[in-house]
């Protein structure tokens, strides 16, 4: 590979050496429990410092793409899905991101009283009309996530000229103005219940990873309340942290 242009900024030099790397794991020319070049062989092939080298290494790390620490060479971690929650980012968009196959197939669509949970979620009074759907999201044709989601009255009503089972529901949104700025999400360890067995197509109760999610608009108001769940053998979740950071993107609550 061609050293990368003097003028790159460090940050873009250590997210393009990521990239190439997690496109040969992706494509298997870096097999699961092989080594990577070390710091010094991968800082001479992208004419980069080992400082910049070990940034990158460590984006991969915290996908869980790589493992190991200092003194040993990164080794190809057994393949798994990972999914930041560093952005917020649609389901299709993310899977299209990897090459996956996206899809949906949609259980429920209804407009209906908002409960109390979801009403202190949304910030507005209990029995509230909102609009509700279910969804078992797909990855290459198998079951991997369910949704249940609310959305407030005036942007879930546009849900009924959108394509559910096609396509991004944040990107139709955004086609019709709705616009998901920011997110506060917490996240769980449970296990299957008998009805998520049966979509998921896993054991009963077989561990699964649930994401409770409120997103809001620029000015801060809540528009959706989410409630994920994903399949714990197929999905890894990963946060980047920074020390010192200004705005603190993930807290750890110990529940009662």
């Amino acid at each position: 590979m061609p050293p990368m242009p003097a003028a790159a900024q460090p940050a873009s030099r250590h997210a393009a050496i990521a990239a190439q790397l997690r496109g040969e794991i992706q494509a298997g020319r870096l097999a699961t429990g092989s080594e990577l070049p070390s710091e010094a062989e991968l800082s001479q092939r992208f004419a980069v410092s080992r400082g910049t080298v070990r940034q990158a290494l460590g984006a991969l790390r915290a996908e869980g793409l790589i493992s190991g620490g200092r003194g040993r060479r990164p080794v190809v971690a057994r393949s798994s899905l990972t999914q930041s929650f560093d952005q917020l980012n649609s389901f299709t968009a993310w899977a299209s991101g990897l090459g996956r196959l996206p899809g949906a197939r949609t259980l429920e669509l209804a407009r209906r009283p908002a409960s109390e949970r979801v009403a202190a979620a949304l910030a507005i009074e209990a029995g509230t009309p909102v609009f509700q759907y279910k969804r078992v999201r797909l990855l290459d044709h198998q079951p991997v996530m369910i949704e249940h989601t609310t959305l407030i009255e005036p942007v879930g009503r546009l849900l009924l000229d959108c394509d559910l089972d096609h396509g991004s529901v944040y990107a139709q949104l955004a086609e019709r103005g709705v616009l998901f700025h920011e997110a506060q999400q917490s996240i769980s360890a449970v296990a299957s219940s008998a009805e998520q067995s049966a979509l998921l197509e896993v054991a009963r109760r077989a561990p699964l990873l649930e994401v409770r999610r409120v997103a809001f608009d620029a000015r801060g108001s809540a528009l959706e309340y989410s409630l994920d769940t994903y399949r714990g053998d197929v999905f890894t979740i990963t946060i980047h942290n920074q020390i010192a950071a200004v705005r603190a993107g993930v807290g750890l609550e110990l529940s009662a």
